[in-house]
């Protein structure tokens, strides 16, 4: 189900910022230009289609392109967690990855929500 895949990468972004925030880990400064590996860009990259979407959308008024373009962004979610550790020993890239991480959960919801589905914190 493609709207469980969704729901469930911001789920589970949901999760590891809990996770940080039990930790006690403050990553507001976080360096996000230590971000430089090709999952980690990906991601941003994709994030960073979202307004171009909405665009879209508002000038064809085809609502389609939100689907697609919210599989992908769960896809492209989902291969960045499997390929770098968030909360790690490296505490400056840990602060960095969090911001990032934060940032996807932040775009996920906005895209749930332009499509009137919920954005939960946990499943």
């Amino acid at each position: 189900n493609p709207v469980y895949y969704v729901q469930y990468a911001h789920a589970r972004i949901a999760s590891i910022l809990r996770l940080a925030q039990q930790k006690g880990i403050d990553y507001r400064n976080g360096d996000v230009s230590l971000l430089t590996t090709k999952p980690e860009l990906t991601l941003i990259r994709n994030m960073l289609l979202l307004p171009e979407m909405v665009e879209l959308i508002a000038h064809t008024l085809e609502p389609h392109h939100l689907t697609y373009y919210a599989q992908d962004l769960a896809t492209v979610f989902h291969s960045f967690y499997k390929q770098c550790r968030v909360i790690s020993q490296n505490e400056a890239l840990t602060k960095a990855r969090l911001k990032l991480v934060e940032a996807a959960k932040t775009t996920l919801s906005r895209t749930l929500h332009l499509m009137g589905m919920t954005a939960p914190e946990s499943m």
